[in-house]
């Protein structure tokens, strides 16, 4: 009798059903935050109260002597992400070892379709600027996308969708941070200082001690180490968002025995509030606020490197997502639950070209000497990003009606004691 086909995001363990509607609650909530955040960075930039805008996010801050006096937007993108790439390491090792990802059978369609949802857009952003003649530095910056904003759109759209959509979304969410973290460390490094860098590695060795072969418990021992590992780090031309997630890497997500959570389950549960209430909304603060202009605007849609980025993230992320998903399905083993239809997938690929955050780390990452193309790069991802939301919105709430209609007719059938079939 040959192998039948493993199927992905199909109902999950009670365990894991807790951990994901935790998770969607607070990324919801943080979703909001984000939201409120970027609206006031961009009506605070575009009013007259714009020159105090940039006096804030540009005045330096910390001590020179260690080579952390930093500006206020800096200390935002290098030290508060750092925050969010530690809870997003703890969520990819917490798929490794107990989620979707451990198991190849299943972990091979988020991952294919987060890899090919990330190389369309980088594709489609390289055809259009080597034909209209502009730069190549910002072909990464569609290629990631925002799980705050993406599942705040989700979970305020499709009240009936079944849960095993926002699985998906969520472990897509996982594996396109993890690949966001490898752009960065690989092309977004600046000179290397190996005393630095082998201060950081030894910083991060102990960490793993502490806690694996010690047995120390204590938030006043992790967190001093982990300012100097980030501190270290900062200084050996690393980005300092990698220190965050090789930490989270290193945590312990299974419980043993006398323990009721693992550290890792323990210390994100501590730490998502901060990095959704606070981290990422003070990023978006200082990193949002663009002076939209009509000059700004009309670049967005005739500059290359800008329609690159919109592009990518509207046409690309979908492009990508949808067909990796399709294309492994189709030619693998790996099969979507049968709670699930392609036109679910395709509403959920199109949301995936909200790149909020990381779109605008790795912008001003790329065009870091030219304040003004990042501005203007910085209104292409927010454009994207919008038109992205409200596209996969309305594909949202086409499909929770569906699923809607569903569900009334199965209690309608429930009563009369019939039966009713699948979307």
């Amino acid at each position: 009798m040959p192998e039948s086909r493993r199927k992905a995001f199909g109902r999950l363990p009670l365990p894991e059903r807790r951990f994901l509607a935790d998770a969607l609650r607070a990324e919801t909530v943080g979703g909001i935050l984000l939201l409120v955040a970027s609206v006031a960075a961009l009506v605070w930039a575009n009013t007259p109260l714009k020159g105090g805008y940039e006096t804030v996010r540009h005045a330096h801050v910390g001590p020179s002597a260690l080579g952390l006096h930093l500006s206020l937007q800096h200390w935002a993108a290098d030290g508060l992400l750092a925050v969010f790439f530690f809870v997003a390491g703890i969520e990819l090792k917490r798929e490794l070892v107990t989620g979707e990802l451990r198991d190849p059978r299943t972990a091979v369609l988020p991952v294919a379709a987060a890899f090919c949802g990330m190389l369309a857009p980088a594709l489609v952003y390289v055809l259009v600027n080597a034909v209209g003649g502009g730069s190549l530095a910002g072909w990464a910056v569609p290629t990631a996308t925002d799980i705050a904003f993406a599942l705040a759109v989700l979970a305020v759209t499709g009240t009936a969708l079944p849960s095993a959509l926002r699985a998906f979304l969520l472990t897509l969410a996982v594996v396109d941070d993890f690949f966001a973290i490898l752009i960065i460390a690989v092309f977004f490094s600046g000179t290397i200082d190996f005393v630095a860098l082998g201060g950081a590695v030894v910083g991060l060795g102990v960490f793993w001690l502490l806690q694996w072969r010690w047995n120390v418990h204590g938030w006043y021992v992790y967190v001093p180490l982990a300012l100097v590992i980030w501190a270290l780090t900062v200084n050996s031309g690393i980005h300092p968002t990698i220190a965050g997630v090789a930490m989270g890497l290193t945590l312990r997500c299974h419980p043993v025995e006398g323990e009721e959570r693992s550290p890792g389950e323990h210390i994100e549960h501590l730490v998502r509030p901060l990095s959704a209430g606070l981290a990422v909304p003070l990023f978006a603060l200082f990193s949002a606020g663009v002076a939209v202009s009509g000059q700004v605007l009309s670049e967005v849609f005739r500059a290359p490197e800008t329609l690159g980025v919109l592009l990518g993230l509207v046409a690309g992320k979908t492009l990508g997502v949808f067909g990796g998903t399709w294309l492994t399905a189709r030619f693998t083993r790996a099969q979507l639950s049968e709670e699930l239809a392609w036109p679910d997938l395709f509403a959920v690929a199109v949301l995936a070209g909200i790149g909020f955050t990381v779109s605008l780390l790795i912008g001003e990452l790329a065009f870091t000497t030219d304040p003004v193309q990042t501005d203007e790069v910085k209104a292409s991802v927010l454009a994207g990003s919008i038109i992205a939301a409200v596209a996969a919105a309305l594909l949202l709430r086409i499909r929770n009606a569906t699923y809607r209609r569903l569900l009334e007719d199965e209690e309608r059938d429930a009563a009369n004691g019939g039966a009713t079939s699948g979307p």
